[in-house]
């Protein structure tokens, strides 16, 4: 029998002022993004904003419907966006965002599942590892790449 352990990197910050200048214009275009989101019915405004290998910042809002199974996630509005408008092009960086009544959350926000899964899939398509940065007012967590939250993705490559 294997024994494998998964070990998540990640930094923790406490202020925004100790991230690097590109990680603090995305979280502030993740915040103006969640301040955009559709969110009638659960009140939870979500924003991601994505970097882009060629310098571009793609920004999504979760946008919520009546029938719950149609809306869909921030993570995934900007990622899908930069897929349509840049085929083929990394993406190097995403921060999220989410606020309630207006206020920034003190914690950070995790990606769901499929944001997830969605993520890592972008990372390994890419070819280079996709930062993502979780913003919140009392704590900011940096994971070096989207791998790190899902360790066991699904896949349809074998393994070797």
């Amino acid at each position: 029998m294997k024994h494998r352990a998964y070990t998540i990197r990640m930094a923790e910050y406490e202020r925004m002022e100790e991230l690097s200048d590109s990680q603090i214009t995305l979280v502030k275009e993740a915040i103006g993004a969640a301040r955009n989101a559709y969110a009638p019915y659960s009140g939870c405004h979500v924003g991601a904003a994505v970097m882009l290998d060629n310098g571009k910042i793609i920004t999504g809002n979760n946008q919520e419907n009546a029938a719950y199974p149609s809306g869909l996630c921030a993570e995934r509005v900007a990622i899908f966006y930069a897929g349509s408008q840049y085929p083929g092009v990394p993406a190097r960086s995403i921060a999220i965002a989410a606020m309630r009544d207006g206020n920034i959350q003190e914690q950070p926000v995790t990606p769901c599942g499929g944001c997830r899964q969605v993520l890592f899939e972008k990372e390994s398509h890419g070819g280079v590892p996709l930062e993502v940065i979780l913003y919140g007012t009392r704590k900011i967590q940096v994971l070096r790449q989207a791998g790190d939250l899902l360790p066991l993705p699904f896949s349809l490559q074998q393994e070797a």
